[in-house]
């Protein structure tokens, strides 16, 4: 606003979230451009603090492998065998279900913030737990474990979409022509990234303490706690997006309006999430093969030290994904990744047993392209497709209900691999029948999905208030104060500030 006796107007154009605002203002509203400036610095270290904490879900994920193998080598078989193992291995998928759904619901009702602290608390508390396990008996000590990687997996599977939601957010207003790219980098490289360091971690404990397995195992699974701790401080400083201030709906959420308008979008992330996880997890055999190959006379240090080159290949693809999906779009990057890797997959299946067997170099190579791709298509654009397709109202919703839809997925795979690979002759079966699915996923990807541009989330909230209202819903209970709520994207006068 302009006061009447004001003598001059200062013109002065902010470049908050890439959107251009001017204001006329006088005096001390002069004061209004050093808010937009730590506006937008808190909105970087929102996006840095929301992701990086998601190196937890890679580093658990990747360092069960390879507790599981210290620990068949110091309880043998017949205590850690094949349940026990399952059980250890599907406590974290479990608990990743429950948090996804949890926390997306969470952080739409309470907040981002809360949401953000209380995975980080659980994550910490988990991955204690888990190294700290005792008890009577080996059996009693793998039970503990077991129940705390559950906990674990409520936090890693809460970190999705509460890490996700509010890196994406917080890009958006950092610059929404690069939201696709700083998203990717702050979520799924970082969680290859964890992969990577999984695998690296227990080379350098066995380095130190030779075959005293004991502190490896320990220690491989409580270092996991420094990511989650890392940022517990800059969570706990943090405040909620300026999208979810001013879209937020705290009470009598209008699920039913909702559910007809998005229905297609939440069948669509869920679907083409669940298919990517069918595939990619229960692929993880190719690991263990890696390992049985390299551990014909060599020792177990060597054999960790295989998978470091194996997961290695996760970070090209991620690296590449993340600049494709802001140049080309997320649509053509899913749809490309995914063909590709299907076709790899189909030529890997096709020579399987020549390569294993006459060429099993070539075998890995083949197979570290196979999962970059993996990382560049599907890896890079399902959490961002979940985070984009929905309004900031029911963004954690949604995007709790694909990622959990995805980890069902990475169940059933894993689950009717084994059967898959009886029924249809060995590993190549189930594996030339996941490329095709991968072929299929990318012509669903091409042809249904939406592409959403830099103006994607600003606009998506707008046609939402729209929607709501033209439906008889109340619109002024949306946001958390009447002045937060109030539209900024596209304004060209008003002082709110």
């Amino acid at each position: 606003m302009t006061d009447s006796n004001s003598i001059s107007k200062v013109q002065i154009s902010t470049d908050t979230v890439d959107h251009i605002v001017t204001k006329d203002i006088s005096g001390d509203e002069a004061s209004f451009y050093e808010p937009v400036k730590k506006t937008k610095t808190a909105s970087y270290f929102n996006v840095v603090f929301s992701g990086f904490a998601l190196m937890s879900d890679g580093y658990q994920s990747g360092v069960i492998s390879f507790v599981n193998l210290f620990l068949a080598t110091i309880y043998g078989n017949e205590i850690f065998n094949s349940e026990m193992k399952s059980r250890l291995s599907y406590a974290m998928f479990v608990g990743a279900i429950v948090g996804q759904v949890g926390f997306g619901l969470i952080i739409d009702r309470i907040g981002r913030k809360i949401g953000l602290i209380s995975t980080t608390v659980l994550v910490i508390l988990g991955a204690a737990l888990t190294c700290a396990s005792s008890g009577s008996t080996p059996e009693g000590l793998l039970w503990m474990m077991i129940i705390s990687r559950g906990v674990i997996g409520v936090g890693v599977g809460g970190e999705y979409p509460c890490s996700s939601v509010s890196a994406g957010e917080s890009a958006d207003e950092v610059a929404p022509g690069k939201r696709g790219t700083l998203f990717v980098f702050v979520t799924n490289f970082v969680i290859d990234l964890g992969y990577v360091i999984s695998a690296i971690v227990p080379v350098i404990l066995l380095a130190i303490f030779k075959d005293n397995l004991e502190p490896v195992w320990r220690l491989s699974l409580g270092l996991g706690i420094i990511p989650p701790l890392s940022v517990l401080y800059f969570r706990l400083k943090m405040a909620d997006s300026k999208h979810y201030k001013q879209g937020a709906i705290k009470k009598q959420v209008p699920y039913w309006l909702i559910f007809k308008r998005y229905w297609f979008r939440i069948l669509l992330a869920s679907g083409l999430w669940f298919i990517y996880d069918f595939i990619a997890y229960p692929n993880g055999v190719f690991s263990t093969i890696i390992i049985q190959q390299a551990a014909n006379g060599d020792s177990l240090i060597e054999v960790v030290a295989w998978n470091i080159l194996l997961y290695a290949f996760y970070l090209p693809g991620a690296i590449a994904g993340a600049f494709s999906v802001d140049w080309i779009g997320r649509r053509k990057t899913l749809a490309i990744g995914l063909l590709l890797q299907g076709l790899v997959g189909m030529i890997i299946g096709g020579t399987y047993f020549l390569l294993t067997q006459n060429c099993f170099p070539m075998f890995i190579i083949m197979y570290g392209i196979f999962l970059a791709l993996g990382e560049y298509g599907p890896g890079d654009c399902m959490g961002l497709n979940a985070m984009e397709l929905f309004p900031t109202a029911v963004r954690g919703t949604g995007y709790g209900i694909a990622a959990a839809i995805g980890k069902v997925g990475a169940t059933v795979g894993t689950l009717a691999f084994v059967p898959m690979q009886d029924a249809m002759g060995g590993v190549r079966g189930p594996f030339l029948v996941g490329s095709g699915i991968a072929i299929v996923a990318a012509l669903i990807a091409w042809f249904f999905l939406p592409e959403i541009g830099p103006e994607g989330l600003a606009q998506e909230d707008i046609d939402f208030k729209q929607y709501l209202a033209d439906n008889g819903y109340d619109i002024s209970q949306m946001g958390l104060s009447p002045d937060d709520s109030k539209p900024t994207y596209g304004s060209s006068s008003g002082s709110a500030r």
